[in-house]
């Protein structure tokens, strides 16, 4: 399919902590819209894979890998950071402390009190507002659980990126899938299948889910059923984060594009931010309005107004 690429509120450097976006040409004719991106560096994270907006302390809490993304090293740790950038506390919940269990977060999701986090084959459980670990749940059989999102009930949605270690980098462990999590420790496989490419982001509506894929750059939904149906593609693959707006358009950063596309109701797609060194799992602030992106490669946030 032939997809028409409308470029909006592009930004052409990551050089200041706060300036205002550049407009571009789209088909003849000049989009101009104003925003400003706020950026967010040199505070100490460690390969930030997620970050999630915690209404309830008006805070935002971020996933630190902090080494490699297979390594269970007991280092990884989660950030608390105001909406100004500045830190709450860096290391708020850390793996190398006593009764906690945290390897590589990646993924993390706030439902019904706790705190989700993805960690290789383990998904770690945290009370919220006192951070302290509940639970620590190996999926067998898992080899790279990434995404999450909240289901319509006390449990998670959670994939399975299907990696392992290779040759200087990553390899297919052909553990592609996308599990159901509850916070007792019971889970079950919704599908699992080898080309599902690496399934990244992903979000419910319902019975529902839609996912993206960061080895064949897919969007698909998936049905009650369980069967996959294929939505249209971006130009450019690395999908990672993903986000559902209120108007019904879906938000997916790629690491292909180093860009923030937006897929819109008439399945066109559009650029909503470029300039964007590995943007990894997507959060937003629901009071200010704002897409939060890390940066994976970079150490870095992103905080981008709608």
């Amino acid at each position: 399919m032939n997809l028409q690429i409308k470029r909006f509120l592009i930004s052409a450097t990551l050089s200041t902590f706060l300036y205002p976006a550049i407009s571009l040409a789209a088909d003849a004719k000049t989009v101009k819209m104003v925003a400003k991106r706020i950026i967010i560096d040199n505070v100490g994270l460690m390969t930030p894979e997620s970050i999630e907006y915690y209404a309830a302390e008006d805070v935002y809490l971020v996933s630190n890998i902090n080494g490699n993304a297979l390594a269970a090293e007991g280092n990884g740790f989660i950030s608390k950071i105001r909406p100004d950038g500045s830190v709450v506390k860096l290391k708020w919940i850390d793996g190398t402390q006593n009764n906690v269990h945290l390897n590589a977060p990646k993924g993390i999701e706030i439902h019904h009190g706790n705190l989700y986090v993805t960690d290789i084959n383990q998904i770690q459980i945290f009370a919220l507002p006192s951070g302290k670990q509940k639970a620590s749940i190996n999926i067998k059989g898992s080899t790279f659980l990434n995404g999450i999102t909240s289901g319509n009930g006390n449990f998670v949605y959670v994939t399975d990126s299907g990696l392992t270690a290779g040759k200087g980098s990553y390899a297919s462990s052909g553990s592609d899938a996308i599990y159901k999590v509850w916070p007792n420790g019971k889970y079950e496989l919704i599908i699992q299948d080898k080309n599902m490419g690496r399934p990244n982001g992903i979000i419910a509506s319902g019975k529902e889910l839609t996912v993206v894929s960061f080895g064949s750059g897919e969007v698909y939904r998936i049905d009650a059923n369980n069967k996959r149906h294929a939505m249209p593609t971006p130009p450019k693959g690395g999908l990672d984060g993903l986000l559902k707006l209120d108007d019904g358009r879906l938000l997916i950063s790629s690491w292909g594009a180093s860009a923030l596309y937006v897929l819109n109701n008439d399945n066109t797609y559009s650029i909503l931010a470029d300039s964007l060194d590995a943007p990894a799992d997507l959060g937003f602030d629901t009071k200010r309005q704002r897409v939060l992106i890390p940066l994976f490669k970079l150490n870095k946030l992103v905080f981008l107004p709608l």
